[in-house]
């Protein structure tokens, strides 16, 4: 998977570099967002804005992420998320559990 990390003082950002965040790159999402927590990273964002379509196994990686992040006390934020991933986050009601910002800078602000 094609994702970048930027680190904005005490906050690490995830840019996912994909179209798509399904099952053949999920994995990689999950796996990388478990090293960062393992790692004792405290705030994470994750940016989708180039995602334009996720499905259930994307959504299983920022749900295990999120999960990572709770159980360390840390905390795990969504941006940029485009119309067709933000419907997917409201017809699984998964927007009502991630804290979801328009922006990126938005997302950090709110740490």
């Amino acid at each position: 998977m094609n994702m970048k990390l930027e680190e904005n003082g005490k906050v690490m950002v995830v840019v996912v570099k994909e179209e798509r965040l399904d099952a053949h790159n999920a994995e990689s999402l999950k796996q990388e967002l478990g090293r960062l927590f393992n790692e004792g990273r405290s705030s994470v964002v994750v940016d989708l804005k180039e995602v334009r379509f996720i499905d259930s196994s994307g959504l299983g990686a920022l749900v295990s992420g999120f999960k990572n992040a709770s159980s360390r006390q840390a905390e795990l934020k969504l941006s940029s998320l485009q119309s067709q991933v933000k419907s997917m986050f409201e017809l699984t009601r998964l927007h009502r559990v991630f804290d979801i910002y328009q922006t990126v800078d938005e997302a950090i602000d709110a740490f």
